[in-house]
């Protein structure tokens, strides 16, 4: 970047390319729901299997029954976190519901190992009544617990930017092929850091706006389909996934109701003679998606 280096605000990710990326972070409230939602749910677990334990070996010794019952403790305490955390990318069935993720530092996917750092953390909080972890989120910048500053992790809500900034639109040449694109496999933190990026691309310089650029078009590409249009500008391209996302998101909330009646497609642009393209349609060979150039 250009700009001389200095305070960074809280909700900032530094990209693995030193490219800022803004992120909202989880307020201490939800993330005290989202406890108390997977406490509930470990109370259940843990219920459930006290019962099946002492069913299965009532006959068992008194030393058995109490290994038996540090294991089924330590199952729930901490292979519930790292098992969820790690098979849901961040989440748990309380982050789930209250739109958190648990992302690195530089904004990427956890995995096995911070989800077991923090996880382990819980060996702290709990003789403290996790007043270690509020005491670490009230007086960290970001808002991390222990578990987060042992493991380098961060917790984010999800899909929501931390500032205002440009909205992703739909480009309306794009319209017509961005509804036909399958988007399942395009994972939430993935679509976090495009949104940070169009929303902030006009901030960036040039060079780094064309690498970040280049890397998230090649990364939303990877797990998507079909690619776009021949000549597209890579910041289009970005804009245009984004805004089909949302307005599938908002469909599905909306309900079946204010779905829109099935249309026919667009026709095919027309072909000259010869087999050569028309004025304005397509090359053969369809060409990556252009430069990160904005639009006047």
């Amino acid at each position: 970047m250009s700009q001389p280096a200095g305070p960074r605000p809280p909700g900032t990710l530094v990209t693995g390319d030193a490219v800022p990326l803004d992120l909202r972070l989880a307020a201490l409230p939800s993330r005290a729901v989202a406890r108390l939602v997977d406490a509930l749910a470990q109370g259940g677990l843990l219920l459930g299997l006290v019962l099946l334990v002492t069913l299965t070996a009532g006959a068992a010794s008194d030393a058995v029954s109490a290994a038996l019952g540090i294991l089924v403790l330590v199952l729930v305490l901490l292979a519930y976190p790292i098992t969820f955390e790690t098979l849901l990318r961040g989440r748990t069935p309380g982050k789930a519901a209250m739109g958190l993720r648990v992302v690195r530092d530089d904004g990427g996917p956890i995995g096995f190992r911070q989800a077991l750092v923090r996880g382990l953390a819980v060996l702290v909080d709990l003789p403290t009544v996790f007043t270690v972890s509020v005491v670490c989120m009230l007086l960290h910048p970001r808002g991390k617990r222990l578990g987060d500053l042992l493991a380098g992790t961060v917790v984010l809500q999800e899909r929501v930017a931390a500032s205002g900034g440009v909205v992703a639109v739909m480009p309306p040449p794009l319209e017509g092929w961005a509804r036909t694109l399958e988007l399942s496999g395009l994972p939430d933190d993935l679509a976090l850091q495009v949104r940070s990026f169009v929303s902030r691309a006009g901030e960036l310089t040039p060079q780094a706006r064309e690498d970040l650029g280049g890397r998230l078009v090649a990364a939303v590409q990877s797990v998507t389909a079909p690619p776009p249009p021949p000549g597209t500008p890579g910041w289009a391209y970005l804009s245009a996934v984004l805004a089909e996302r949302r307005r599938r998101d908002s469909q599905r909330l909306a309900g079946p109701a204010a779905r829109p009646q099935q249309t026919q497609p667009p026709a095919a642009p027309p072909v000259g003679t010869g087999g050569a393209p028309a004025h304005g349609a397509p090359p053969e060979d369809p060409p990556p998606p252009g430069p990160f150039a904005l639009p006047s």
